[in-house]
C-alpha cells in the first residue's frame, strides 16, 4: 500500500513539475544595460537577465571578475554592443566561461552593432589615435532608429533560440515596435529646434544622436579618443570656438566633469550631462530615457 501510494505521489509530482520545466525563463548576459532593458522588453517574463555594467560604467574599462564568469556560465544567450567595445575584457570572460551555446558563431551570440550601419569608421588604425574601433563607433544605442533596427534582429534570434515560446515574442515585439515609433515621432517633433545647431562633445559617445538631430560638432575635448585632453588642447578647442554660436557642451555622465566645466567657464557655454544609457537596475525604460535625453537637450537650445 505504501509503495503504491508513493507511485501515485511520484506521478503527481512529475505531472506538476513537468509544465514548468518547459516554460523555463532563459538566462541572458547582457553587457550593457541597454541591451537589457531592449531583451527584456521583447522576452518579459520568459527571460532572465543581468546586466554586466551600470549606467555610470564606462563599458570600455570591465573587469571580467568572477562573479560576471559565474553569471556568463549559466546564459543561454550573451547580448553585447560589439564593434570592439568589449574588446578589452569579453573575450576573456567567454574563454572563462567555458559555455558553448555563448560563443561567436552560437545562435547565444548577439552583437548588436553587426544589424546597424556604423559611423566614425576609420580609415586607418593606428594607437596613435586612442582608443579608436577599427569597426567604427560602438555607442549604437543612442539613435533610436538604431534600437529598432536590433529590435527586429534580437526578436528574430529569440523566436530561433526559444522556438516554443514564438507566439509570445512576437506579441511582445508588436507591441514594443509599435509603441517605439509613436515614441520616435514624438521626439522627431521635439528634436526638430537641434536640427543644424553648433555643439562641443567630450567624447564621440553620442556620434549617432548627433546625426539623428542633425547637430552640428565643432569640436572634441578629447584630442583623441579615450585620452584626457591637456590644458593646451582645451585652450585650442577654447580658440576654435570662439566667435562661434555654440549651444551647449554635451558629455555623458561617467567621464570627469573638469574638461567641460573648464571650457564652459571660459566661453559661457552650457554643459549638458546625459546619462549614457538606461538604469537598467533601477527599472527605468529605453522609452523614458531617451525621453530624458531629448528634453535636456531641448531644455538648453
Amino acid at each position: 500500500m505504501l509503495i503504491r501510494t508513493t507511485g501515485i505521489l511520484l506521478l503527481l509530482i512529475s505531472g506538476l513539475l513537468l509544465p514548468g520545466m518547459s516554460h523555463a525563463s532563459l538566462n541572458v548576459f547582457a553587457c550593457e544595460p541597454e541591451w537589457a532593458a531592449l531583451v527584456k522588453e521583447l522576452g518579459g517574463e520568459k527571460l532572465t537577465v543581468f546586466a554586466a555594467t551600470t549606467a555610470l560604467q564606462d563599458p570600455h574599462h570591465i573587469q571580467a571578475r568572477p562573479s560576471l564568469i559565474a553569471k556568463a556560465r549559466r546564459a543561454d544567450l550573451l547580448i553585447c554592443s560589439g564593434a570592439e567595445l568589449e574588446i578589452g575584457w569579453l573575450s576573456l570572460l567567454l574563454r572563462k566561461a567555458s559555455n558553448k551555446k555563448i560563443q561567436p558563431g552560437e545562435n547565444g551570440y548577439f552583437m548588436a552593432a553587426d544589424y546597424v550601419e556604423k559611423v566614425d569608421v576609420p580609415v586607418t588604425v593606428d594607437r596613435s589615435l586612442g582608443d579608436v574601433h577599427a569597426e567604427g563607433n560602438p555607442h549604437i544605442h543612442t539613435s533610436p532608429e538604431n534600437i529598432l533596427r536590433v529590435a527586429d534582429a534580437l526578436y528574430e534570434r529569440l523566436n530561433t533560440i526559444d522556438a516554443e515560446n514564438a507566439g509570445f515574442y512576437r506579441e511582445k515585439y508588436q507591441s514594443f515596435r509599435h509603441r517605439w515609433q509613436q515614441s520616435m515621432e514624438k521626439w522627431r517633433r521635439q528634436a526638430a529646434g537641434l536640427n543644424g545647431i553648433n555643439i562641443v562633445t567630450h567624447h564621440t559617445y553620442w556620434s549617432y544622436l548627433n546625426h539623428w538631430a542633425k547637430m552640428n560638432v565643432l569640436a572634441t575635448l578629447e584630442p583623441v579618443a579615450g585620452v584626457s585632453p591637456s590644458s593646451s588642447h582645451l585652450a585650442k578647442v577654447r580658440d576654435q570656438v570662439s566667435g562661434q554660436t555654440v549651444k551647449m557642451i554635451v558629455r555623458v555622465a561617467y567621464v570627469s566633469e573638469r574638461p567641460s566645466q573648464w571650457l564652459s567657464e571660459r566661453t559661457g557655454v552650457p554643459v549638458v550631462v546625459l546619462p549614457g544609457t538606461v538604469d537598467f537596475q533601477d527599472g527605468q525604460s529605453l522609452t523614458h530615457w531617451f525621453d530624458g535625453v531629448i528634453e535636456q537637450l531641448v531644455e538648453i537650445k
